[in-house]
């Protein structure tokens, strides 16, 4: 580190926004009178002393004083370049500077002490690495100045003080950053912010560098396409006066396209105005790529290409059987559909009142019945083109009816889409997972679908971006849904409604072994000759290892059992061709994962203690086996009335007082204890408490539950239930019969309790399921549990459960 020594007496020389460091050179103006007075002032001071006048140059940086100064040397005095008195001065060394005091002139004294700036030699290693950088920054940035003589003697200076102390050479260092070198007394720190500063010129010179280049690029880009653009269009008049052709525009090419095009006549109107705006707008502005753009989407369209319908309706129907098992309602509707379109055709009134016979078919189901896959059926059966539309998080209403095309990235909407990927005006679209559409500020796609799906609007259809009438009532339009009840009421009231309710275990087994086999055999690199699978081992994978309404879980299944046995065969664990068998699952791909309840342990069912009932549900994946259980609170330490836990709705809370009510009042009827009743808290909890449930069809269901608890009666194991209970014991009707029974088959229940006013819609149920199930009609609550409860153990007192 440096030290201090020497004072020194010295005449103040201020310097204003200016710093000297110690080697510099500079000349100084003798006009200024506080620099006149300090250099006479040292001059006469040196009369007395021997050598050169000495002076102590001092920063001032908004009248303040800087606390280190430079002493200078007065080298010469005369005339500056410009004419006037001057002086060159010599910084030589910094000096500490101290209290004020008295001398000869008008110049301010001041006592200071020298700086000791000794670097102790030889230099260390440090030290030298970074003299070496400083020089090699220097140098690069004199380079790039051209100040090639200044670079030699900056590699010449080997004093780590005064190779710091040069860079107060540097244009670039601002005041405070060169007071900051001043004031930094040891050398090698001075040098390492010096070496910094140096370091971020550099680098902030580069991204200038960097920045002005890409402008210059631009700029020089934009000039050559300019002159290219030029020149060709040159080249092209020049062609044209060859070849005797008028001169002529783009908007020629367009006028010619639209003429001869097979347009509406109110299209070929539209178009021809907007070919007139053409000609008249500049080739600078905006509006003419707009309506360029726009007159390439109308040309594009369809509108008079059409597919010509197969109305083989025997060869259609046998299309829909191949490709789809099941799903008999769908296949009637399509069916039916065709043989009106034929004969109307073989009438002559396939157009009346400038609509066609289009159809607007809703496909509701829980997810895997095959709806998507229905529709590329629909279009190969009546021999059209198919476009599948996903609507599924959709929340924008221009998606549907297009943007103005003055907004930029204006596009029509996805069904002038799919119409233009069709290619004909009468295709299939399939307006997948409509009930997932959305709506937020900007707009509600479903209220866009309205004049869409309506039969009696869509032939004057008119999109956003298009604006001329677009006619749709040759389209066959498929939606498909998972929940009908969030499709909004007026758009539900335009489609008719088809609904899928699932598959029985027959209908999963042939769809596995058509359908789904072969596909996976494919996939997994496998001949049909090498691995087949026995109908009791898809039996068993369909019943027992996937429990859902369609056949997605079934297929993934039958995937990993081919992946497992090509597997086994690769590592020389298996030999092929095998055949699975049903004793064979368990070893491939594991236990199974849905066992009937009727198949349990009898300790291990759920109904193995009283207040435990079954009951049917339907949920957005088809139907579901619903269980309710019931409790009593101990009399001295819980609170009498009605607890429900399972997230349940206003709707099953209400059945849940009504069930209780009913108790209460004909408790003595039914030769129940009802007194515990009274004083008693009663809990109903509805398994699988993270799914939201809500609707009255449980409420004999959880009567059921409740007469259980009280009179210490199990409920049969085979006995699943599903109806509306009144105050007065009513079992009232409910919706969902065939997709709930279609679960009770699926669970291995073979009773099933259902509303005497639901027996109807038995009709809808395959034979095949209702031939394995006991199903009873009733009409009133005590039938349900003389049907439902296990006789009473002859002097068994009943066990009711107690909840803490």
């Amino acid at each position: 580190m440096a030290s201090t020594s020497t004072p020194l007496t010295l005449p103040v020389l201020p310097l204003d926004g200016e710093v000297v460091l110690p080697g510099m050179v500079v000349p100084l103006d003798l006009s200024d009178s506080e620099v006149r007075a300090a250099v006479e002032a040292a001059q006469a001071a040196a009369r007395t002393t021997p050598g050169k006048p000495r002076v102590l140059l001092v920063p001032r940086i908004d009248g303040t004083y800087a606390n280190t100064g430079v002493l200078g040397t007065v080298e010469q005095v005369g005339r500056l370049a410009d004419g006037d008195p001057g002086a060159l001065i010599r910084g030589r060394s910094r000096v500490r500077i101290g209290a004020g005091t008295t001398g000869p002139g008008a110049a301010l004294w001041v006592e200071g002490t020298s700086v000791d700036e000794t670097v102790p030699e030889p230099l260390p290693g440090q030290t030298a690495e970074l003299v070496k950088e400083y020089k090699a920054l220097a140098t690069a940035w004199l380079r790039k100045r051209g100040a090639w003589q200044v670079v030699d003697r900056v590699q010449a200076i080997d004093d780590v003080s005064a190779l710091a102390d040069n860079s107060g050479y540097s244009p670039f260092l601002t005041t405070d950053q060169k007071v900051e070198l001043l004031e930094t007394a040891d050398p090698v720190a001075r040098l390492k912010l010096a070496t910094q500063q140096l370091r971020d010129h550099l680098a902030e010179q580069d991204v200038a560098e960097s920045i002005a280049k890409d402008v210059q690029e631009g700029v020089d880009k934009q000039q050559r396409e300019f002159l290219l653009r030029r020149q060709l269009e040159a080249v092209r008049k020049e062609l044209r006066e060859l070849n005797g052709e008028q001169e002529g525009e783009e908007s020629d090419d367009y006028r010619t396209r639209v003429e001869a095009a097979d347009l509406p006549e109110k299209v070929r109107e539209a178009a021809l105005k907007e070919v007139d705006k053409l000609e008249r707008s500049s080739d600078q502005s905006p509006e003419g790529s707009w309506i360029r753009t726009w007159l390439d989407t109308v040309l594009e369209m369809p509108w008079n290409e059409r597919t010509e319908d197969a109305y083989d309706i025997r060869g259609a129907k046998a299309v829909l059987d191949a490709e789809h098992s099941g799903l008999e309602d769908v296949k009637e509707r399509i069916t039916e559909y065709l043989a009106v379109r034929k004969r109307r055709d073989d009438r002559g009134l396939g157009v009346v009142g400038g609509r066609r016979g289009g159809a607007v078919l809703a496909l509701v189901g829980p997810p895997g019945v095959g709806k998507t896959s229905l529709g590329e059926s629909v279009a190969h059966a009546m021999g059209r083109k198919f476009v599948r539309v996903a609507l599924g998080g959709v929340r924008d209403e221009a998606e549907i009816r297009g943007h103005r095309r003055t907004y930029v990235g204006a596009l029509p909407g996805r069904v002038v889409r799919a119409i233009k990927e069709a290619g004909s005006m009468n295709p299939v679209v399939l307006l997948d997972e409509i009930d997932k559409v959305g709506s937020d500020f900007r707009g509600d796609p479903a209220a866009a679908l309205l004049e869409v799906l309506d039969p009696a609007q869509n032939h004057t259809f008119r999109d956003h971006y298009l604006e001329v009438e677009l006619d749709l009532s040759d389209v066959v339009f498929l939606a498909t849904a998972n929940v009908l009840e969030a499709i909004p009421e007026a758009l539900a009231d335009r489609m008719e409604i088809v609904r899928l309710d699932g598959y029985t275990e027959d209908e999963k087994v042939v769809i596995a072994r058509d359908h789904l086999l072969p596909r996976q055999l494919e996939r997994a690199g496998l001949d049909k000759d090498e691995v087949t699978i026995d109908e009791s081992a898809l039996r068993k994978l369909a019943g027992e290892y996937t429990r859902e309404a369609g056949v997605r879980t079934l297929e993934r299944s039958v995937a990993r059992l081919l992946r497992k046995v090509a597997a086994q065969h690769e590592l020389g664990e298996r030999k092929l061709p095998f055949t699975v068998r049903d004793e064979d699952l368990r070893d491939l791909i594991g236990r199974p994962h849905h066992v009937p309840e009727s198949a349990q342990d009898p300790a291990e069912r759920r109904t193995s203690v009283p207040g435990v009932a079954t009951g049917l549900a339907v949920t957005g994946a088809g139907g579901d086996v619903l269980f309710v259980e019931a409790s009593l609170a101990d009399p001295e330490t819980g609170a009498a009335g009605l607890t429900l836990t399972g997230q349940l709705g206003d709707v099953m809370k209400e059945s849940a007082q009504i069930a209780l009510s009913f108790l209460r009042s004909h408790g003595a009827e039914l030769e129940l204890p009802v007194a515990d009743l009274k004083d008693r808290g009663v809990h109903i909890h509805f398994p699988a408490g993270a799914v939201p449930k809500d609707g009255p069809s449980a409420g004999i269901t959880m009567t059921t539950a409740l007469a259980s608890l009280l009179s210490g009666r199990l409920v049969r194991t085979d006995v699943a239930m599903t109806g509306e209970v009144s105050l007065t014991g009513r079992v009232l009707p409910i919706g969902g019969v065939k997709q709930k029974l279609l679960a009770a088959h699926r669970a291995g229940v073979t009773t099933v309790i259902i509303p005497k006013r639901n027996e109807p819609d038995l009709d809808d149920v395959p034979a095949e399921v209702l031939d394995k199930l006991d199903v009873h009609a009733v009409t009133d609550v005590r039938q349900v549990l003389e049907l439902a409860l296990a006789p009473a153990t002859a002097g068994a007192a009943p066990e009711v459960p107690v909840a803490a």
